[in-house]
């Protein structure tokens, strides 16, 4: 009847109870297991995120050493896609390419440092490493450093790194690494070792870089090097790299600079920088990153090939030795998988996994 309330017996009370219970159950039980999965899900993602870098990394390094004879990253990836990226040092701009690939999450931001190129970003061998780092899942940021386009180094080109930093920052990259190679490795060093700099960085890499602007010096000049026990001597100078040099530094080649390029003697080479005017001397100190590196907070990777023939490997042990003399964190692999800054397939077994392993510690550092 209308408005009658209807009293269950115990018997369907106790049914209805656990039927009801059946329903919740069979629900919770689903919501359980889902969350389960869920759990399982999130826990797992460290692991295949570190399986991921892992064959990444391996296939980056394979396919770079292979020099295009094989490309599993190319196969493995998709192509990166290439765009400016508004950068400016003061008030000069900075031509800066950003190259990325597609990506669920966002990927460790890079600052790649060419070395000496007249075509600086632009150069078609950069533009190819570049693309490859991207692959490899870097957001890979590239600018042209103006002194490393007519061997013409200055301090002020540490701004042109420093701004490519502040750039992907900007874009969303909390924290990023430094790649700089060659003679690129000295803007690149200077820049990380400012401590305003300092919050942004991860990790920083020296490719065939250097410790010492008269080091360098020495061996372009007469091809001797030494540090830590260790000497050498080139078979040969590169003379036109010294003329280059010669007419790109017009300005500081007074007497005594003339006789400085015109030496080539390893032994009067500390005589003759002590007769430059106190200008010249303070530019070699103010552009060897030998001497800052103490200031750098984020860990230091440097890899040197044994037999370049452009900046002896001797120059990184240098960097290696400052760096553990401040007690900053670095690790250092002389290779004979690289030559200058090119592969060189005639690496063995070990040479090869002191590479990957220093790679890998790299990149694993820039991700945090």
């Amino acid at each position: 009847m209308p408005g009658r309330r209807v009293a269950l017996d115990p018997v369907s009370s106790h049914h209805g109870r656990v039927a009801q219970a059946a329903v919740v159950g069979k629900h919770v039980g689903r919501w359980g297991a889902a969350a389960r999965l869920a759990l399982a899900v999130v826990l797992s993602l460290p692991f295949f995120a570190t399986a991921w870098t892992l064959i990444v990394s391996t296939s980056f390094l394979a396919e770079f050493l292979g020099q295009g004879r094989w490309r599993p990253l190319s196969t493995l990836t998709g192509e990166p896609v290439a765009r400016a990226l508004p950068a400016a040092a003061g008030t000069r701009p900075v031509p800066l390419d950003l190259y990325a690939g597609r990506a669920l999450r966002r990927p460790p931001g890079l600052v790649l440092v060419h070395g000496l190129s007249a075509e600086g970003k632009d150069d078609p061998r950069l533009r190819e490493a570049a693309r490859l780092l991207a692959r490899a899942g870097w957001a890979v940021a590239v600018p042209t450093v103006e002194g490393l386009t007519v061997l013409r180094l200055r301090p002020e080109d540490a701004a042109a790194v420093s701004a490519s930093v502040e750039a992907l920052h900007a874009a969303g990259y909390q924290r990023v690494a430094v790649l700089g190679i060659s003679l690129g490795a000295g803007p690149a060093l200077l820049a990380a070792s400012d401590p305003t700099l300092a919050p942004r960085l991860s990790a920083v890499l020296a490719l065939g870089g250097y410790a010492s602007a008269v080091e360098l010096l020495r061996y372009t000049l007469t091809g001797a090097y030494t540090f830590g026990g260790v000497t050498g001597r080139a078979a040969t100078v590169l003379e036109s790299a010294i003329a280059q040099f010669a007419r790109a530094n017009a300005e500081l080649l007074d007497d005594a600079g003339r006789r400085l390029m015109d030496n080539r003697d390893p032994a009067a080479v500390d005589e003759r920088v002590r007769a430059l005017p106190r200008s010249t001397r303070d530019l070699l100190e103010a552009l060897s990153p030998g001497r800052t590196i103490g200031s750098l907070r984020a860990p230091l990777f440097l890899i040197h090939g044994r037999q370049d023939p452009a900046v002896p490997f001797t120059e990184s042990l240098r960097l290696d030795a400052a760096a553990r003399a401040a007690g900053r964190p670095v690790r250092t692999a002389i290779v004979g998988a690289v030559g200058h800054v090119e592969a060189d397939l005639r690496a063995g077994l070990l040479d090869l996994l002191r590479l990957w392993t220093t790679f890998y510690a790299f990149r694993r550092a820039a991700e945090g």
